[in-house]
């Protein structure tokens, strides 16, 4: 009989006992005073927030400073157990209570607690954080270093700018997932034998449990599954176990469950499990009713948010929910930060700008170097982002201490994250690391998380078995094992200010200073120029997407997606190469990935996007247009009129040149291969600007009187119909009253513009932040600017209730999960459309054991001498077939072609040069016999030039290493692939 636990529950309701212990848990982040000030400001808040944005990363300052604040128990609390849970501070913090030192915490990065039972009072308490977030800070008790606190990457926001709360627990209790100090691990959900078609799985809860009674106590965990709107999913209980006096146990309870909606990409479908402890230490009265349970008594509530899905990592793929997923998204600062404010923006603001990346077209985001906080880790799940988590690392492996660093935080990270659905892969690395440290970094994630459905892995582990995802930097990589993800591809940048050069403000493609003593075309691209680029190095990934062989990729994620304050290359202090600004304004090449990334594979929504504006003049010649769009076949269309592309390239680049402006209209227009209309897009000339025009962008729960939350506001210059104007790049003044303070926005301009009450629109558009009060009211926010009439936008805060320091409210609070992309599709993402042809053996005419070239391994190579007669090699296939494509990867790639000519048996049918690439190479072969030995020869020398010169990384070590021009034959992998029918 098939049981529905949903009803498991109602029979013996009426008997339940209902007398909960409770467990009190308050925002702590109210009423604190930072250093010298008087003032009492709400956290998450750095000390250095004026400089977010405003200077470069490495003169962001670095300083002991105090957080303190006076509290007041409430009378709940009392005889209850008092732990104080940090989401992170920068660098170090050192905790002290009513004058007493409780601990010290020193990683920078992940969440930690302490327990302060011993240093409360009765009534008022005072609590003081020492801060040091020293660029050279060193761990007090063995003077090393923390590998990421580098001022390369990490910016550095010093202080507590992540949220604060405390708890309240008997003194039998479910125990919270911080591991540093605390040392226990809390709730663990997780679901297995998942039935994606059928919708059900066994739900599974483990509960450590604390004992800190002086007797042993006995507990069952009872445990209930409900929507987020509190509707019953199904609920069940545990076995009873003895839990010793001052000890913990690890308590368990599971059960299938049904009519499950699966947690997915942009489905940020959740639930919540709610887990209580059943049972008493004698002298209970209440009727036994569920099984053979001592007592009915319940007490420690502690509701876990979490999501279910399922996940495999086979065949060189990634599939979830069954479906194989490339993956496409971004490689994001973990600080994820905006001008003014730095990363501590309120959670309704995390999930707005993730959930832009989401609109983007991205599956995925890779946080950078350091583990993610808390927030934007619960924003992901309710967005439906897939996230690539790291620990904490910088460019290289590391040994001692400093290892021993990143395995305390993977810990750590691991633990406080494991419930999260959005977190499907643990990175060890943000470069390989040695075979024992991988190891040891899977044995962690095998001890706290052995069945969450998480890949552990690192870039470059391309030849280590012990990773079970991998890729490099900028380059392409293949697999039929593992799958193989790019992690940061495509360094270029672009200012949104920037359209073209022929268009205000009239900026040079490429024009900027020099980078490292070499041009920097590739970091101050025009807008337009930047849409190409990013297209044409999606395309490498594209064409070895699955489907396309036996050997695939599985994507990769450009770095990055806003603008950062961290390291850059163009002529800014802060990096623009994301696809939108600092504020979250769009520039084209959001909208270009949108084109390309929506959908999993192969199933793409027909989508068509014209990069830049129509604002031209009648008669002008435009030089350059780019029309994005998945289909073949693009027009413009003006009066009726109809253009045809000069080229088709990249597979969604459609490049018009010298076109005549003669309408105010410019249409794109898609068309499938029956020759039907897809898509279309249009573009319309605006009229002289007439107005300002503002826009609110605020909590979607209202603007809370906080002190904390914020509210942005869109300021566009428009022409009488609204249309915003895209070259107007006039200044504004803004002036502010009422309940909230000024943040300002970003321009470019001197000190970024930020924290001004001045700053241009750039392209017709710019956004601006105000900040709450911790008293509600009225905001009126005026905006003039010269040739326009005054423009206002009024708010109304909303009170938040603060006793003693300390609320109920939580940020994150009536946020909605977004379903906009619905449940995971059950149709294939992508038709098989060709194969590859095995190996057999392979001769050549001398170098090294010509099997390297075929071995899986992308850190191997057969490399020939350098007689042209003695530089070739023959490959033996497994049948007799005609091969239609050759895919190799050839030593040098990114500055190395090779002549050479390829034979199928005794017949050439190919013969050319090699072009650069960032890895793999195709070579068509067309109406070639068939044969089962195929042979490449060099014809001659080889040439180098970096094509690529730009795409660097930091370290240039990791840059493909240069080969000398020569005769020789040097081969990395190579695969012969067959058309399918």
């Amino acid at each position: 009989m098939k049981l529905r636990l949903k009803h498991l529950f109602i029979a013996g309701a009426a008997t339940m006992a209902v007398t909960a212990g409770a467990r009190d848990t308050y925002n702590f982040n109210s009423g604190w005073t930072i250093g010298k000030s008087k003032k009492t400001v709400t956290l998450p808040r750095a000390w250095n927030e004026d400089e977010a944005f405003k200077v470069g990363i490495k003169d962001l300052s670095d300083s002991v400073v105090w957080y303190r604040k006076t509290f007041t128990l409430p009378k709940e609390a009392e005889g209850k157990r008092v732990f104080i849970e940090f989401e992170g501070v920068r660098q170090a913090a050192t905790i002290i209570v009513n004058g007493r030192e409780v601990g010290l915490h020193e990683n920078g990065v992940m969440a930690f607690g302490f327990e302060l039972t011993p240093y409360m009072k009765k009534g008022k308490n005072k609590i003081e954080v020492m801060t040091d977030n020293s660029w050279t800070y060193h761990e007090k008790s063995t003077r090393s270093p923390f590998q990421w606190n580098n001022n390369n990457f990490n910016a550095n926001y010093g202080g507590i700018p992540k949220n604060v709360k405390l708890h309240f627990m008997d003194d039998v209790y479910q125990t919270l997932p911080l591991y540093s100090n605390l040392k226990t691990t809390g709730v663990y959900v997780y679901a297995k034998d998942i039935n994606i078609k059928d919708r059900q799985a066994t739900i599974c809860v483990e509960s450590e449990v604390k004992n800190e009674t002086d007797k042993p106590v006995k507990r069952r965990l009872k445990v209930s599954v409900n929507e987020t709107d509190g509707k019953d999913v199904c609920g069940f209980i545990g076995e009873e176990v003895t839990i010793p006096a001052h000890s913990s146990a690890i308590l368990k309870a599971q059960a299938r469950a049904y009519d499950l909606h699966f947690w997915s990409w942009g489905y940020g479908y959740l639930y919540n499990v709610k887990t209580t402890l059943l049972g008493c230490d004698g002298g209970c009265k209440a009727e036994p009713s569920v099984e053979k349970a001592e007592c009915s008594k319940e007490s420690d509530p502690v509701v876990t948010t979490t999501g279910f899905r399922k996940t495999e990592f086979k065949n060189g793929m990634f599939y979830l929910n069954d479906r194989v997923m490339m993956v496409h998204g971004y490689a994001q600062r973990t600080s994820n930060e905006w001008p003014g404010v730095g990363m501590s923006v309120p959670a309704w603001l995390s999930d707005y700008s993730n959930d832009l990346l989401v609109k983007s077209g991205g599956n995925v985001v890779r946080w950078m170097h350091v583990a993610p906080w808390k927030q934007d880790v619960e924003s992901c799940d309710r967005v439906g982002l897939i996230q690539a988590m790291p620990a904490g690392d910088a460019e290289k492996d590391v040994e001692g201490r400093r290892w021993e660093h990143r395995e305390e935080v993977m810990r750590d990270a691991i633990i406080y994250n494991r419930n999260n659905p959005s977190v499907i892969f643990y990175e060890c690395g943000n470069q390989k690391i040695s075979k024992d440290h991988m190891i040891s970094m899977k044995a962690i994630r095998d001890k706290y998380d052995p069945n969450g459905g998480r890949a552990i892995g690192s870039r470059e582990m391309l030849d280590r078995p012990e990773a079970e995802y991998g890729g490099e930097m900028l380059y392409v990589n293949k697999s039929d094992t593992k799958p193989m993800w790019m992690m940061e591809y495509c360094r270029d940048e672009a200012l949104r200010w920037y359209w073209n050069s022929w268009s205000y403000p009239f900026h040079k493609e490429g024009d900027g200073p020099l980078y490292r003593n070499a041009p920097a075309g590739a970091y101050n691209h025009n807008n337009d120029e930047f849409v190409k680029e990013l297209v044409n190095r999606w395309y490498e990934y594209w064409l070895e997407r699955p489907g396309s062989g036996t050997k695939v990729n599985s994507g990769g994620v450009k770095i990055i997606f806003s603008d950062t304050q961290t390291h850059g290359r163009s002529a800014d202090n802060y990096r623009v190469s994301g696809v939108v600004d600092p504020m979250r304004v769009p520039k084209d090449a959001f909208f270009a990935h949108q084109v390309m990334w929506d959908g999993w594979v192969d199933d793409l929504k027909p989508r068509t996007y014209i990069a830049g504006h129509w604002n031209y003049k009648k008669g002008e010649r435009i030089p350059t247009i780019y029309v994005v769009s998945t289909s073949e076949k693009v027009e413009l269309v003006q009066n009726g009129h109809r253009i045809s592309p000069s080229e088709h390239k990249f597979r969604f680049l459609s490049v018009f040149k010298d076109v005549e402006y003669t309408s105010d209209k410019l249409t794109a227009i898609g068309y499938g291969a029956d020759g039907k209309e897809e898509s279309r897009y249009e573009l319309e000339t605006s009229g002289e600007p007439a107005s300002i025009k503002l826009t609110a962008i605020e909590n979607p729960t209202g603007w809370k009187a906080d002190g904390h939350d914020v509210a942005l506001v869109q300021v566009e210059i428009v022409d009488g119909k609204g249309r915003r104007c895209p070259l107007d790049n006039r200044l504004v003044k803004f002036s502010l009253k009422g309940a909230a303070e000024w943040r300002g926005g970003v321009a470019k301009g001197k000190d970024n513009y930020v924290l001004c009450d001045t700053l241009p629109v750039e392209c017709g558009v710019n956004r601006v932040m105000l900040r709450s009060l911790s008293k509600p009211g009225n905001v009126i926010l005026t905006a003039k600017a010269e040739g326009m009439p005054d423009a206002s936008i009024s708010f109304t805060t909303k009170p938040v209730t603060v006793e003693g320091g300390l609320t109920k409210y939580m940020p994150s609070d009536g946020l909605k999960s977004v379903l906009d992309r619905g449940e995971t599709p059950q149709e294939p993402s992508f038709k098989q459309w060709r194969r590859g042809v095995q190996i057999v053996s392979a001769k050549a005419g001398s170098g090294n054991d010509p099997a390297l070239s075929f071995d899986t391994y992308e850190n191997t190579s057969w490399d020939s001498s350098s007689s042209l007669d003695k530089a070739w090699i023959t490959y033996k296939l497994g049948e007799k077939t005609q091969i239609d494509d050759i895919c190799v990867k050839l030593k040098g790639f990114r500055q190395t072609s090779y002549p050479i000519a390829v034979y199928a048996g005794d017949v050439k049918v190919w013969e050319g040069w090699t072009p650069k690439s960032l890895s793999y190479i195709h070579i068509p072969l067309k109406n070639a016999p068939a044969a089962d030995t195929y042979t490449i020869r060099s014809t001659g020398s080889s040439t180098t030039r970096d094509a690529f010169g730009a795409v660097q990384e930091l370290d240039k070590s990791n840059n493909d290493k240069k080969e000398r021009a020569s005769y020789a034959l040097k081969i990395i992998e190579i695969e012969f692939l067959k058309n399918l029918k």
